[in-house]
C-alpha cells in the first residue's frame, strides 16, 4: 500500500517538520502565538506554491474520487493570515511536479498536515493566549478530518500501482523539502 510506503519513507521529513515547528511545545502548553504565526506562515507558503499545481496535475478521476473542491485550503489559511496580521505574498519559488503521481505525493504532505493540524487546533484552543485564534486551516475539516484522511489514503492505495510508488514518494519529498527550507 502506497500510504504505508509514504509513511515509512517520509518519517524523517515529518520528524524534521515537527522539530522546525516546535511541536513538543504544543502539548506542554508553552507554544506561543509567535510559534503559531511561524507554522501558519510556512504552511501558507507551502499551499501558495503547491495547491494549484497539485490540483491542476490531477486527472478528473482523482478530482472526483478525492473531492478536490472540498480539499482546497489556500483561501482558508489566507483567513488565518489576516486574523494574525500577516501579509499575503506572491509565489516566489519554482516548485513543479513532473506528473500526477508526484502531485499525489505532495498532496499526501498537505493532507497529513491537516490531520495533524486538527490535533494542533484542539490542543491550542485549550492553551492560554489562543482564545481569539480561528484555526481556519488547521480546523478545515472539523469532525470530518478522520473520514477525509481515510478517503485520501483509500484512493491512493487503490489507484496507485506499485511501479509508481517512487514517483509518489518523489512528490512528497519535494514538498517536504520545500516546507523545511522555505523560511
Amino acid at each position: 500500500m502506497v500510504s504505508e510506503y509514504l509513511k515509512q519513507n517520509t518519517a524523517d521529513y515529518h520528524d524534521a517538520a515537527e522539530r522546525l515547528f516546535n511541536s513538543e511545545k504544543i502539548f506542554n502548553k508553552t507554544f506561543t502565538l509567535e510559534d503559531y504565526k511561524k507554522i501558519i506562515h510556512t504552511n501558507y507558503l507551502m499551499l501558495l506554491h503547491s495547491e494549484d499545481k497539485i490540483f491542476s496535475s490531477l486527472s478528473d478521476k482523482y478530482a472526483e474520487k478525492l473531492q478536490l473542491d472540498e480539499r482546497k485550503k489556500l483561501s482558508l489559511i489566507e483567513k488565518d493570515l489576516k486574523s494574525l496580521s500577516l501579509e499575503n505574498q506572491e509565489a516566489s519559488h519554482n516548485l513543479e511536479f513532473s506528473n500526477e503521481h508526484e502531485a499525489l505525493g505532495a498532496m499526501y504532505v498537505i493532507e497529513g498536515s491537516t490531520l495533524g493540524g486538527n490535533v494542533i487546533a484542539k490542543q491550542l484552543s485549550k492553551t492560554e493566549g489562543f482564545d481569539e485564534v480561528t484555526f481556519n486551516f488547521f480546523g478545515c475539516y472539523q469532525e470530518n478530518t478522520g473520514p477525509m484522511w481515510k478517503n485520501f489514503k483509500e484512493v491512493l492505495d487503490t489507484e496507485v500501482a506499485e511501479e509508481n510508488y517512487h514517483e509518489v514518494l518523489s512528490g512528497a519529498k519535494k514538498l517536504y523539502t520545500f516546507l523545511l527550507n522555505v523560511n
